[in-house]
């Protein structure tokens, strides 16, 4: 199912999940013979500094987070670069897909993007809309937003501009011309916190002609599996699968211009409850 060309996989994780949650997720990978990490997000994890009035960040910061591992991986490897979103990860994936310099991925792959305006959640987006409401109140007070919530304190700027997209379905990665890498999302069946409206209008960001949507159903997952908004990660290997199929059927055949490369190792090495989220990007 590999080629000696297969992209390094750079995972950028949900809102509030640490990197070493997506441990199975890597090692999925790595028994399909491709080099996988995952890009820690700032303030989760252990001895990460969490967010304060005086340690603030955006959108943008960790999109720059991302530019800087892709240039990482295109400097030690030289191979094609492949970004794995999940959930927020999946909306910083876009605003990478949107630079013009080498930091851009060569791929993208998403796993329960959506953008969370509150008109496509049931009962009138309610819960969607009253939390969006509640974000500059408590950032303004606390100076961050606090735990619980999304599991983990978020940082002021960034629940902004969440909130901001909640409330008028404006995002931080609107552009005039849709992104034209080649996309793969993946959409969670039932999944409350990306209904199908929302993820529609994520994808919409992608070109239609460069992007492939598959929806992962009970039906699609292993013996105690999960299509949960987190917990599908716990056993990935119908998604991996899915993943690395779309590249060897639709990309690989084709190339992309590469050289060869070096894997990309990854420290993390448990699997840790994550707390369930209100709502989540």
């Amino acid at each position: 199912m590999t080629s000696e060309n297969s992209p390094t996989v750079l995972i950028s994780p949900a809102m509030a999940v640490p990197s070493r949650y997506y441990r199975p997720v890597v090692d999925a990978f790595g028994r399909r013979g491709w080099s996988a990490t995952t890009i820690p997000r700032r303030g989760i994890g252990d001895g990460a500094q969490p967010p304060s009035r005086a340690l603030d960040w955006s959108y943008a910061d960790e999109t720059d987070d991302l530019a800087a591992a892709v240039r990482l991986v295109r400097e030690t490897s030289g191979g094609p670069v492949m970004i794995l979103g999940h959930s927020l990860g999946a909306q910083l994936c876009a605003m990478l897909g949107r630079r013009r310099d080498d930091s851009a991925p060569d791929l993208v792959a998403t796993v329960a993007g959506s953008v969370p305006y509150f008109r496509h959640y049931p009962k009138g987006g309610v819960t969607e809309w009253c939390t969006a409401a509640a974000v500059p109140l408590a950032t303004a007070a606390f100076g961050h937003w606090p735990t619980p919530g999304f599991g983990a304190p978020a940082p002021r700027t960034l629940m902004r501009e969440w909130a901001r997209m909640v409330r008028t379905g404006r995002t931080p990665f609107d552009g005039a011309d849709p992104i034209s890498i080649p996309t793969f999302a993946v959409r969670l069946a039932g999944d409350r916190l990306a209904p199908a409206a929302a993820a529609e209008h994520f994808e919409r960001a992608f070109a239609a002609a460069s992007r492939t949507t598959w929806t992962y159903s009970a039906g699609d997952c292993p013996p105690g599996g999960s299509v949960g908004h987190v917990r599908w990660a716990r056993t990935p290997d119908a998604v991996v699968d899915r993943v690395v199929d779309w590249w060897v059927h639709r990309l690989g055949n084709e190339g992309i211009r590469s050289r060869p490369r070096r894997g990309v190792s990854i420290t993390a090495t448990t699997t840790p409850r994550v707390p369930g989220p209100i709502i989540e990007a």
